[in-house]
């Protein structure tokens, strides 16, 4: 169920409309593949597309989410396939990949939306090497062997390759967060470099940089439970028009402020935040 937006979060995420035409076009019998399909924007993106006739493969880690998503969505039009892979492990990507390979039909669309987020001071990782393991794990190793796996059936379809992306990458790190935007910066370098070769072979592009979303994974966040968001299903429409677009990016329309401001105020920040940082402990 969509969230109640308050003014704040109207002005800042505005209502995205989908043409429900173009997309039936767009998607018609495609193949698509969502990856971290089982809560959240891929919980949404799977709800809104499987009233299409399409072909969903559905990718997470928790099994029973996964079937009972299928199960909920048996009388919409889409055909739908469940393969529950916990994408932090290199040999589950491979066999993820190799099934994929032989199916008969191929792959239109790629949908990296998986993801880990984790908050948590310098401090209080000395002895958690792991938080940065898990999150470049998922959020960069993980992708990109699957697109590198991938890409050959993509190129076969002429389809697309979407990276769920956050806006944070553009700005100014925070603290807190080094695990996290590292990663996610990491993929989001690669990706950008790599679309441009994907070009040659008519496979396009699509990232798109979200602002926070309100899913479980900022539950933990205390500082976020009353923070602008956009919802889910606002993001799973952003996703669904991207497949009649032909734009290589998203972003909200405010970001070109926040990405000046970054330029213009890196000092004052940098002088700024370590005091702030100081006070408040």
């Amino acid at each position: 169920m969509s969230q109640k937006y308050s003014f704040l979060e109207q002005l800042l995420f505005p209502s995205i409309r989908v043409n429900k035409k173009k997309l039936e076009q767009a998607c018609q019998q495609k193949t698509i593949l969502i990856t971290g399909a089982s809560y959240g924007i891929g919980e949404a993106t799977t709800q809104l597309l499987a009233t299409y006739d399409v072909h969903l493969i559905l990718v997470a880690r928790t099994a029973s989410k996964l079937t009972a998503l299928k199960q909920s969505l048996a009388q919409q039009k889409a055909k739908i396939s469940i393969y529950p892979t916990d994408l932090t492990k290199v040999e589950a990507v491979e066999q993820l990949i190799d099934t994929l390979k032989k199916r008969p039909h191929g792959l239109d669309i790629l949908i990296s939306n998986a993801g880990h987020s984790i908050k948590r001071p310098i401090q209080q990782s000395l002895e958690r090497f792991h938080d940065f393991e898990r999150t470049m794990a998922i959020n960069y190793f993980a992708p990109v062997r699957l697109c590198l796996g991938l890409l050959p059936l993509l190129e076969k379809k002429q389809g697309q390759l979407i990276n769920i992306s956050a806006i944070n990458v553009l700005l100014l790190p925070a603290p807190h967060w080094a695990a996290y935007q590292a990663s996610k910066t990491a993929f989001d370098q690669w990706f950008r470099s790599v679309a441009l070769e994907m070009e040659l072979y008519d496979v396009r592009s699509t990232s798109i940089y979200l602002p926070l979303v309100r899913t479980r994974m900022i539950a933990p966040t205390k500082a976020y439970q009353k923070a602008p968001a956009m919802s889910p299903e606002q993001v799973a429409r952003l996703i669904a028009k991207s497949l009649y677009l032909s734009k290589r990016k998203w972003m909200p329309w405010w970001s070109f402020f926040a990405r000046l401001g970054s330029f213009l105020f890196r000092g004052i920040w940098e002088f700024g935040v370590p005091r702030f940082l100081k006070k408040g402990s």
